[in-house]
């Protein structure tokens, strides 16, 4: 006896729902092998992984109890792309204690969001939260991004008093006069250190913007010697509009399809800037002559292109000890971990954590390590 249409239409809707959605997730996971300049769009795909992993495990369980072997097409493709699963969602179930292992050292990383300083007359305690957080976590080095301070005695945010009340002497703040925040504040990154810092870089890339700043030190541990890079790629630049177009949805007073258009362009441009910059970033690591250890606001998703290129060879110490999704960017969507520590597989990573704190738009992280 034939079974009934509909159930049969259903069945392959299911299938076909399931084969799309399979291939979508491959693809996303692979953007490593496709150049951003030409295949940009199969990047747009790795914003949605986490989303995608999500409906083949439900399609999984839901051929399990319908017809099992249909459950091999989610299998398949998770295999497949393990490498992507692993990175997205990492089964560890570590716990993280404030207090130092003996014999490591703890590196922290955070975008600051300017220490606070469009919101200082407002909110003037936030600026010394934040700082007051960084030293109850104490980071033997420390990189933060989107840094807004001055030297002179009259700025708000004034650097020798930030470091004062940190306790570190030991510093690099790059930055360019060109991206000034305004006469007494500079805009830039800084890295901190409690080691002695044997070497400081400031190294600029075409076409010279603040995203093409980076920085590395090279410190001395013991008695060996880690260069730690400190980064800031590309960012979207989204509008207030886009972030309230993508937290909301669609408006009936907007125009939908202009605001759609407008964010998928920034997307593709943050793509192609963020592979170039991942490629001369890269290019340089491959010179250093020490371990390496790298921190920065990647605005980037993990399996990304830029993601892939510079953490090749390296571990990321969330993948080995984190857990979850841990988001570190708290706007927009609950999966974006955009922020990372990377390490030379020269160290051990004993714990990592991401502080869940509303004092930046983005959540700081930590990890602990040693050679």
């Amino acid at each position: 006896m034939k079974k009934p249409f509909i159930r049969r239409f259903t069945k392959k809707i299911f299938i076909l729902s399931n084969f799309v959605i399979a291939i979508l997730f491959i693809a996303g996971a692979s953007v490593k092998y496709l150049n951003p300049e030409k295949w940009w769009f199969f990047s747009l795909f790795t914003f949605l992984l986490p989303y995608l992993l999500f409906f083949l495990i439900l399609f999984f369980l839901f051929w399990l109890l319908v017809k099992p072997a249909w459950s091999l097409v989610s299998v398949v493709a998770v295999i497949i792309s393990f490498h992507a699963v692993k990175s997205i969602f990492p089964l560890n179930f570590s716990s993280f204690s404030i207090e130092k292992p003996t014999n490591t050292f703890r590196v922290m990383s955070w975008n600051v969001e300017f220490f606070n300083i469009l919101n200082h007359k407002e909110h003037p305690e936030k600026k010394d939260q934040m700082l007051e957080l960084i030293n109850q976590y104490n980071p033997d080095i420390a990189c933060f991004q989107e840094v807004v301070a001055g030297e002179n005695k009259g700025a708000i945010n004034y650097l020798p008093g930030i470091l004062d009340t940190l306790k570190f002497k030991n510093y690099l703040y790059s930055y360019r006069i060109e991206n000034n925040f305004d006469q007494e504040h500079h805009y830039g990154i800084l890295v901190v250190s409690k080691f002695p810092i044997l070497r400081k870089q400031t190294i600029v890339n075409n076409p010279n913007d603040y995203n093409s700043t980076y920085q590395f030190i090279d410190v001395l541990i013991g008695t060996d010697t880690v260069r730690v890079f400190n980064v800031h790629l590309q960012s979207l630049k989204f509008s207030a509009d886009n972030k309230k177009y993508l937290d909301k949805g669609p408006d009936k007073n907007e125009k939908n399809y202009e605001e759609s258009v407008n964010i998928i362009d920034k997307i593709k441009n943050g793509i192609i800037k963020r592979a170039s910059q991942a490629f001369y970033l890269k290019d340089e690591m491959n010179h250093s002559p020490y371990p390496i250890i790298l921190c920065g606001d990647f605005n980037d998703v993990p399996v990304s292109y830029a993601y892939e290129t510079i953490g090749e060879g390296l571990q990321n110490a969330f993948v080995q000890k984190g857990s979850g999704i841990s988001r570190t960017y708290n706007s927009i969507s609950p999966t974006l971990r955009i922020d990372n520590i990377f390490a030379d597989k020269f160290f051990t990573i004993n714990q990592f954590d991401r502080i869940k704190v509303d004092l930046s738009d983005h959540f700081p992280i930590v990890a602990d390590m040693k050679l």
